[in-house]
């Protein structure tokens, strides 16, 4: 997806880590297995995420498993995988693949086109499993590509749009749970849209591309705290959500995904920036 919602490591223990990374090579068998080795190209520690956030909560027999895989041929790893494993593998093939087709349309992306075009058969699996959170997918990014396009102003509106995309494929089960996982889907993919826009800044400006932070970047002079203030606004209402769940099992690695994680990539990017304008360079 976009690498921004992962663990924070130095304050992980060493068990919590194995089982972090467990998880993640759990959902790149799943997504071998259900799709071919393709699909593994589509595993991230974001969806990792999801598989951590749902396990946690439904708590499904998982199967444990130590070998080696085609990244680590030479020592074995711990692989971990559960139906959880299963849904954040179909679900992910579904928004990479929209995704990248995104980018084609936005950037004319070579790149991503020809990786669109080799997930199509794992794409029509996914979608014939899941038809509704397919066109859904397909609807948000629709909206989200029409928003870029006429350059909307209102940074709440394509970010409201993928927060309600990712909203979506947070939600596994329709039962009591379920409104709860949508709504720390929502604000967590604010909080990425935002993110990546604000991580963006300088490429955008650079190349002329869509970017609804970068107006209010050249005239604000506390655009940075203002942008941390914003994504704090995010972050704290997914997290008032994530609380109400009754999740013992991972909540340790979730919570410090959520407070710690999430916000390394801000903080880098936030100095950097500062840097350059104590240097006097314009981002």
């Amino acid at each position: 997806m976009y690498g921004y919602i992962h663990a924070y490591k130095p304050e992980l223990k060493f068990r919590e880590f194995d089982t972090y990374h467990a998880c993640y090579c759990g959902l790149c068998d799943a997504l071998h297995d259900r799709y071919g080795s393709i699909a593994r190209w589509t595993v991230s520690y974001d969806m990792t995420f999801l598989v951590l956030l749902l396990s946690g909560l439904y708590e499904p027999e998982e199967q444990q498993q130590k070998r080696r895989c085609a990244a680590h041929p030479l020592k074995k790893q711990i692989h971990l995988q559960s139906d959880a494993s299963a849904y954040v593998a179909d679900v992910s093939i579904l928004l990479y693949h929209e995704k990248c087709m995104d980018d084609w349309l936005d950037e004319r992306k070579i790149s991503r086109k020809a990786a669109a075009d080799l997930l199509d058969r794992a794409y029509v699996k996914a979608k014939s499993i899941y038809p509704q959170k397919a066109q859904q997918i397909s609807q948000q990014l629709d909206h989200l590509h029409e928003m870029e396009q006429n350059n909307e102003p209102n940074l709440e509106l394509p970010a409201g749009c993928f927060g309600t995309l990712l909203g979506e494929l947070f939600v596994w089960k329709q039962d009591e749970w379920a409104d709860s996982l949508r709504k720390i889907g929502f604000y967590l993919g604010k909080y990425i849209y935002l993110l990546d826009a604000y991580d963006d800044l300088k490429k955008d400006g650079k190349n002329g591309c869509y970017n609804p932070l970068l107006t209010e970047s050249k005239k604000n002079p506390a655009f940075h705290e203002d942008c941390e203030q914003l994504l704090q606004m995010m972050i704290a209402a997914c997290t008032a959500e994530f609380e109400r769940l009754p999740i013992l099992k991972y909540a340790d690695i979730l919570r410090n995904i959520l407070y710690a994680g999430v916000w390394q990539p801000f903080y880098q990017r936030k100095k950097e920036y500062t840097k350059q304008e104590n240097s006097h360079e314009s981002i």
